[in-house]
C-alpha cells in the first residue's frame, strides 16, 4: 500500500471536532468518556495535534451521533474530482488498511463513499456504528472477507455486498492490494 497518500488534514479535524462537541453540548471530559479515549487525546486532536486512527475517530463519530464522515470532510465545492490516491486517508491501528473518504453525506442525504484499500493481513474488526446503519461494499481489485463479524462473505472483482453496519463486522483482504468502494448509509 502507498504509504505517501495524504493524511486527513490535522484542523479540519480538530475544527470538526469542536463543532460537534459544542453542538452536542458536551465537556472534552464528557465525550472523552463516551467514545472511550483519553481525555488528553481529545484534547490533542481537537488541538490539532496527534494521529488519530480510524477507530478512535469512528468513536468519536458514535459519541456525538454523526457520521464519521463529518470529523474528516472539509466543505467542498459543487463539482469535485477526486483522483486515485488523493483524499482524506485515514489508517487503522488494527491492521494495513487506509480509507479515503470520497464524499461526504451532505445535509438532508444519507449516505458517505469511501475508497477503501487493504493489504492481506489479519483484517479490520468494526464495532458497531449508529443504529440503523447499512454499509454497501463493491469490490473494485483482488478478494476480501467482508460482512457481519459472525458471518462474512468472500467477494472477488465486481461482487456487491450489502449488510448491517449496527452490528459487529469486518474487512480482510485475501488478495495484495485489494480495492473496494463503500457505501456507509445512515438513518
Amino acid at each position: 500500500m502507498d504509504q505517501d497518500r495524504s493524511s486527513a488534514p490535522l484542523d479540519v479535524i480538530a475544527a470538526a471536532l469542536r463543532r460537534e462537541r459544542d453542538r452536542a453540548g458536551l465537556s472534552l471530559s464528557e465525550l472523552a468518556k463516551r467514545a472511550g479515549i483519553a481525555k488528553s487525546t481529545l484534547s490533542q486532536l481537537e488541538s490539532a495535534s496527534g494521529n488519530p486512527s480510524v477507530e478512535t475517530l469512528w468513536a468519536l463519530g458514535v459519541a456525538l451521533g454523526v457520521p464519521f464522515s463529518r470529523l474528516v470532510d472539509p466543505p467542498r465545492p459543487p463539482v469535485r474530482v477526486v483522483r486515485f490516491g488523493e483524499g482524506p486517508y485515514l489508517r487503522s491501528d488494527q491492521s494495513n488498511y487506509a480509507a479515503a473518504l470520497l464524499s461526504a453525506c451532505p445535509p438532508g442525504a444519507r449516505r458517505d463513499i469511501y475508497l477503501a484499500t487493504m493489504s492481506s493481513d489479519a483484517g479490520r474488526h468494526s464495532v458497531p456504528h449508529m443504529p440503523g446503519t447499512v454499509e454497501h461494499l463493491v469490490v473494485s481489485t483482488g478478494r476480501v472477507l467482508a460482512g457481519p463479524a459472525d458471518d462474512p462473505v468472500e467477494l472477488g472483482p465486481g461482487d456487491y455486498l450489502s449488510y448491517p453496519g449496527d452490528i459487529p463486522h469486518l474487512y480482510q483482504a485475501l488478495a495484495p492490494d485489494s480495492v473496494t468502494v463503500m457505501v456507509i448509509e445512515h438513518v
